[in-house]
């Protein structure tokens, strides 16, 4: 049986309520991420101020969304953890315990394992980074499946960001008992998603 897991982050986009509308739909489990923390309650929130960017484009988001949309990302949780074929997966943003914390292929492993905190999955999948990476530590596989809306070109956060024009995501399988991972790709259509943008008034041309 097919599972989905969101990672968090939905509403940063030129649709936010459409985003909200379609998680309702699925009804899939979804994990809290730092930008929806902040859409949550009234106040934007700060991730870009912390990177010295700026907080308008999380301010235009969080007008978007209703009372009771903030309600529904209120119930996003902290961690997610599910079984396929007998392997426990566990499902977070930035990392165990944080969704703030950042992992990133050149994370040193001593880090690593501390973000990691007392949990022994054999598959961890992390988003926050918008960058796909799959490492390993000790018994663990560790896996980012990048970003379906809004996929970088590269890190550190807070810095001019290119966006990639694919949506970005990763499917699991369980096959004659072995566990599985498969990073994927998906084109769409770039200028009708910046037309869409402009349109919305989520952004303007520059």
């Amino acid at each position: 049986m097919d599972e989905l897991v969101c990672l968090g982050d939905v509403a940063a986009g030129p649709q936010p309520v459409e985003t909200v509308v379609r998680l309702r739909a699925l009804g899939c489990p979804v994990v809290m991420g730092n930008w929806m923390r902040g859409f949550s309650t009234a106040s934007p929130l700060g991730r870009a101020e912390r990177h010295g960017g700026s907080s308008s484009g999380g301010e235009w988001w969080a007008r978007k969304l209703s009372a009771a949309d903030r309600a529904f990302l209120r119930t996003f949780l902290a961690r997610t953890e599910l079984r396929l074929g007998g392997f426990p997966i566990l499902c977070f943003h930035g990392s165990t315990l944080s969704y703030d914390d950042v992992i990133l292929a050149t994370t040193p492993t001593d880090e690593l394992l501390s973000m990691l905190a007392v949990f022994n999955h054999p598959l961890m999948v992390g988003g926050h980074t918008h960058v796909q990476v799959v490492r390993v530590v000790e018994a663990t596989l560790v896996v980012n499946p990048g970003s379906v809306g809004l996929p970088f070109r590269g890190l550190p956060a807070g810095e001019f960001q290119r966006i990639s024009p694919w949506a970005e995501y990763a499917l699991v399988r369980v096959e004659d008992g072995r566990l599985s991972v498969e990073l994927r790709r998906a084109s769409y259509e770039v200028e009708a998603m910046l037309q869409l943008t402009i349109d919305s008034g989520a952004a303007t041309p520059a």
